[in-house]
């Protein structure tokens, strides 16, 4: 799964963060031909990067019994991705829904039940197909949206400029990506190092509680607002450009404060269910990683208006350099505290990525001409 994880950003190369803004500017009977060129794009990086992969196979990272089954899932995997995104950009957060649930959430539930009916069914290969199904079913229902949209601007010729102006501004921003998810994969690694096992256990445990916010700001707050947020900004709209800004910080406030509350509160009848005491000795990582992913969560508020102003040079440096402020921070703190070394290098590195954005997203706030913001080319 973690393979199948990396690799969506191999094919996807961030390209949305530029036709997401790129389809909100413009009229809804060019749609088709915006989503045509994405696609011819995909296709290219499609026969690039399969090949490369194939070396996970040929140096026996994972067996090739299973080659075939990567694959499938993979594509259908990426295609349900970009569908979902082109559904939020497109304002369809219903169906959008619906697309993540049947790639995310139906099948693993399906998987789940049949392995509780029979022991007989618990192999690898019925996690597969049931995968595949759920990610080929995401594709067809995301697809028939698609189907609906004005055609005839098809008939005009892939626009080459469009799609090598969109690498370029995508590439960028997929090393901000790479360097956020760089420090949520070298935590885990720095607390089993300097914790060992049982802590490490604990950490991943209230990580997955603590990671619940920006799972529920992503499907229930941003991807509703956002995209009202670029359209106003292309429309040169400034009152409806700062509505969506207090509705996105208002709504994200409370959201982290109830979740919040609620983790700190529920959890102790999950352990008491658990009864495992590593866990309840160690609670307190929860607090610190509940601050962690809160601070981290409302950065995302200063992120979504740089974004909707295709403001991402700040964007872009603020996550690459997190990277180092975690591990400079994780490096100090780890000299005082071995078990909370890592929840509060954290909390150091999002601080400082919500410091950045801040200020950052209200200096270029005060140059905007509003008269013009409509017609603003990605800083």
């Amino acid at each position: 799964m973690a393979t199948v994880a990396y690799s969506l950003y191999a094919l996807g190369i961030d390209f949305y963060s530029y036709s997401t803004r790129e389809l909100l500017g413009s009229d809804k009977k060019f749609w088709a031909k915006l989503l045509r060129d994405q696609g011819v794009l995909f296709v290219l990086v499609y026969c690039l990067v399969i090949p490369f992969l194939c070396l996970v196979f040929f140096y026996e990272l994972l067996p090739w019994s299973v080659a075939p089954w990567f694959f499938i899932i993979l594509v259908f995997e990426h295609l349900a991705q970009e569908l979902n995104r082109l559904l939020v950009a497109m304002s369809r957060q219903l169906l959008a829904s619906m697309v993540l649930f049947l790639r995310s959430g139906l099948w693993a539930l399906f998987v789940v039940f049949v392995f509780w009916l029979s022991e007989d069914v618990r192999t690898i290969d019925v996690v597969f197909t049931a995968w595949a199904l759920g990610a080929a079913s995401a594709c067809l229902l995301g697809a028939s949206a698609m189907m609906q949209l004005d055609r005839d601007s098809l008939r005009s010729r892939i626009d080459w400029t469009w799609i090598r102006r969109g690498i370029s501004i995508a590439l960028p921003l997929l090393i901000a990506t790479l360097a956020i998810r760089g420090v949520f994969t070298i935590d885990r690694y720095w607390v089993q190092a300097i914790a060992g096992d049982d802590v490490l256990a604990s950490y991943v445990l209230y990580f997955g509680v603590a990671s619940v916010i920006m799972s529920f700001l992503d499907s229930g707050v941003f991807v509703f607002i956002y995209p009202k947020m670029i359209s106003a900004f292309k429309s040169s709209n400034r009152e409806a450009f700062d509505k969506g800004m207090r509705q996105l910080m208002a709504q994200t406030l409370i959201v982290v404060i109830v979740l919040s509350v609620l983790a700190a509160l529920l959890i102790h009848p999950l352990l008491a269910w658990l009864d495992k005491p590593i866990y309840t000795e160690n609670i307190s990582l929860l607090y610190v990683l509940l601050m962690a992913m809160s601070v981290y969560s409302i950065s995302m508020i200063p992120h979504y208006g740089m974004y909707a102003m295709s403001f991402d040079r700040h964007i872009i440096i603020s996550h690459v350099l997190a990277l180092p402020c975690f591990g400079m921070l994780a490096y100090l703190f780890s000299a005082w505290t071995i078990n909370y070394a890592i929840p509060l290098a954290l909390c150091g590195s999002f601080g400082f990525i919500f410091a950045y954005k801040t200020v950052a997203y209200l200096s270029y706030k005060k140059k905007i001409d509003w008269a013009l913001a409509g017609k603003a080319v990605s800083a």
